[in-house]
């Protein structure tokens, strides 16, 4: 199967932070624009910096790139560079991170980095055809004070959220300590979810479950070292976001054929294909499905793990039904 078809599968994409696909050359172009000095000689220097060590190392990265991200035409302009890759990767609904504690220490307001990505959607839907929405990420390793105030903030526009996410720093930031955080933001209508098992124990994916209650565990990798929460996850089809580069990149796992993403499957885990920060770990999740078919998965099985990824979104019953169907007719046809 060439990467060509796999790009003709309709899939869903639910783990892919919008600041993870500024690409270097937008990155300096959007600096110029702004009048921002990044701390990287030119484009080769920033891409030598792309050898990460761990989380942190790329954070450390990641953070200093979203700097040159000050207006609302900005975040139009790498919502939608991030859209048409993704339609050419046959993305039909996404469902967006973005982090916006990081912005506000840059000086950009929470309602700017809304309104510039909810115009990326809406011309993604008008040129591509492409649904979905906005989760508002916590940035765990900032005191939770400020996911607090952040609450505060997004309160009378959470109707124009999908949801409440939780990233960034996992290890010595457990899930509970927001456990109040996504408490109101179920209160105010907000769909959960919490990055938890990526390089935190399995321990903090039962937190996220049990404290967060969330209803998508991303990443959730580590849940492969704990066999009752494997049970639990099957059982109850608690879906996972799993981004395979992103943790081959951050070294969660040392290369691509030590991935537990084949035990996580047999043991009828709910799993899905992402991206995660694709800018940055050397794929768009068209990427992703072809080394995920580099492992052995055949049509049949990546036309389910698509299929995975549309019901475990939040997009309505009727997108789901119609999206199905079009995954059902690929794997027909493949």
């Amino acid at each position: 199967m060439t990467s060509r078809d796999l790009r003709t599968l309709p899939k869903a994409e639910l783990h892919l932070h919008i600041e993870g696909t500024l690409e270097p050359e937008l990155a300096f172009s959007l600096a110029a624009r702004n009048g921002v000095d990044l701390p990287f000689t030119d484009i080769d220097d920033l891409r030598t910096r792309y050898d990460f060590t761990d989380l942190q190392s790329f954070l450390d990265v990641y953070y200093a790139c979203m700097a040159v991200l000050r207006t609302e035409q900005d975040f139009t302009d790498l919502a939608v560079a991030y859209l048409e890759r993704a339609a050419a990767d046959g993305v039909h609904h996404v469902e967006m991170f973005f982090d916006p504690q990081v912005h506000a220490a840059n000086g950009v307001a929470v309602g700017t980095v809304i309104d510039g990505l909810r115009a990326g959607l809406d011309s993604a839907a008008e040129r591509f055809g492409i649904t979905g929405g906005l989760i508002v990420c916590i940035v765990r390793d900032q005191p939770v004070a400020s996911a607090e105030a952040l609450l505060d903030e997004i309160g009378p526009r959470a109707h124009e959220l999908l949801g409440i996410g939780l990233d960034s720093a996992e290890v010595g930031y457990p899930p509970s300590l927001f456990e109040n955080v996504f408490r109101r933001a179920a209160e105010l209508g907000l769909r959960r979810v919490a990055h938890a098992g990526e390089e935190g124990p399995a321990a903090y994916v039962w937190e996220a479950l049990r404290a967060l209650e969330v209803e998508r565990v991303d990443h959730g990798i580590r849940s492969i070292d704990d066999p009752e929460l494997l049970a639990h996850l099957a059982e109850h089809r608690v879906p996972l976001t799993v981004c395979p580069l992103s943790n081959v990149r951050l070294r969660a796992v040392p290369e691509l054929a030590a991935h537990p993403l084949q035990r996580l499957v047999d043991a009828g885990v709910v799993v899905t294909i992402n991206s995660d920060d694709p800018s940055y770990f050397g794929g768009y999740i068209g990427d992703n499905y072809a080394a995920v078919a580099s492992l052995g998965f055949d049509a049949a099985e990546l036309a389910q793990l698509a299929e995975n990824s549309i019901t475990a979104s939040f997009a309505d019953a009727t997108r789901k039904a119609d999206l199905i169907a079009r995954v059902r007719a690929w794997a027909a046809s493949a």
